[in-house]
């Protein structure tokens, strides 16, 4: 017989929710078949049965939420029984009872503080105010506690009571509500986008962009580009290049803040904001410098296939240090896009849009597309939050600077 239990996850995550059961009660499960599909804060997980045999016994059922080594399955010996034989096996609610989970609790409750992963500052801060890091909600994607987030939490007003919960016990159910749990993944995107518009001086400031000479060298290099490196031509590999080599002329716009410091980052992990029916991920083009057009190209496809098939790794989400975002596919003309976690920069792509511009004493249609920079006032001021976007339209209004730059 052996036990499944929830694997260890990444540093800053104690628990999942079961997505999927991947195998019933009954079935023969192989060593090293998955048997359950786990989902996270930022990714889904299959966890694999270490031993071949029969899955006996389901400890938790779809939607119910894990800790990290608690076990959810049992694997015993001997042959399967049929498939059908897995709806009568479901395990009722009386079951979870008996996993001593207040115990465990208790017992994580002690030491949860010292498991908190937080930066220095955050921990010595904390200490002075007589706050418990597990209670502090981080604004940072991979859940480190940074000094502004308990600085957030001990200035954050006490929670109020419900006003009546009684009076929407008694609402008459007319069906024309139906109320649906948020996923987890949903519920993670709620907190920290909230955390972030109240823990930052985000401000935008916007531009725009004339297509015109992108679209007629990527028309007229596209299929000689894909013979030559298999993977298609888009707007998203200058639009990265262009990022880059601005990051590089405003090192502040690719930084954050850890305390009463700047953390200037000498790597450009650019976030692509990928749109998934779980919600929104923002994987990373990890060292998007060293990188051709056509890697970016690849990496960027890679990364977004992955999302919308939920195979998105940890390592995929982590290390970003500004983010890409295109409203654009979607038909947005205009926006102001928030800044990813601890991230000080983000740039909003829009939709392209036929409009008269007047070149130099001549009106002209030209295809023109608005950008957005949204960035933190705390770290980056007007001057270089300015300058940052229009380096990024003046080098893609002459993208062959872009391919000579590369």
């Amino acid at each position: 017989m052996a036990e499944i239990r929830v694997p260890e996850l990444a540093e800053s995550i104690t628990e999942g929710t079961i997505a999927k059961w991947l195998k019933q009660p009954g079935e023969n499960v192989d060593k090293g078949e998955f048997i359950v599909e786990l989902e996270t804060d930022k990714v889904n997980v299959e966890v694999i049965s270490e031993e071949a045999g029969v899955l006996s016994e389901l400890l938790a059922a779809e939607g119910d939420t894990v800790e990290v080594g608690q076990v959810i399955a049992i694997v015993g010996e001997g042959s399967g029984a049929p498939a059908q034989q897995a709806p009568q096996a479901t395990p009722a609610p009386a079951q979870k009872e008996e996993t001593p989970a207040p115990a465990a609790a208790a017992t994580e409750e002690t030491s949860s503080s010292d498991r908190t992963i937080a930066s220095p500052a955050a921990r010595k801060l904390a200490r002075e105010k007589g706050i418990n890091l597990a209670d502090v909600s981080p604004v940072d994607p991979m859940g480190r506690v940074r000094a502004q987030d308990v600085s957030a939490h001990n200035n954050a007003p006490a929670p109020k009571a419900p006003a009546a919960p009684a009076a929407k016990a008694e609402a008459k159910d007319d069906g024309r509500i139906t109320r649906q749990k948020m996923t987890r993944r949903r519920q993670t995107i709620a907190k920290r986008l909230l955390e972030v518009r109240q823990s930052t001086a985000m401000l935008t400031t916007f531009n725009e962009i004339d297509m015109s000479k992108m679209m007629e060298l990527r028309s007229r290099k596209k299929d000689q580009f894909f013979e030559q490196n298999d993977v298609r031509l888009g707007f998203m590999s200058f639009f990265t290049k262009a990022v880059v080599a601005a990051l590089k002329k405003y090192p502040y716009v690719n930084s954050e803040i850890d305390g009463d410091e700047i953390l200037l980052k000498n790597y450009f992990d650019i976030g692509i904001a990928v749109s998934t029916d779980g919600g929104l991920v923002v994987p990373n083009v990890v060292d998007a410098d060293r990188k051709s057009f056509a890697e970016i190209e690849a990496s960027i496809g890679e990364l977004a296939k992955k999302a919308r098939d939920n195979k998105l790794t940890m390592a995929d989400m982590t290390g970003g240090s500004f983010t890409i975002t295109n409203g654009g596919v979607f038909g947005s003309l205009l926006s102001t896009p928030i800044l990813n976690g601890t991230q000080v920069g983000i740039l909003g792509m829009h939709t392209i849009q036929k409009r008269p511009v007047a070149i130099g004493d001549n009106i002209e249609i030209r295809p023109m597309m608005y950008v957005a920079l949204s960035y933190d006032h705390r770290v980056i001021d007007g001057k270089d939050s300015v300058g940052f976007l229009k380096m990024v339209k003046e080098l893609l209004e002459n993208p062959e600077d872009l391919l000579l730059g590369s």
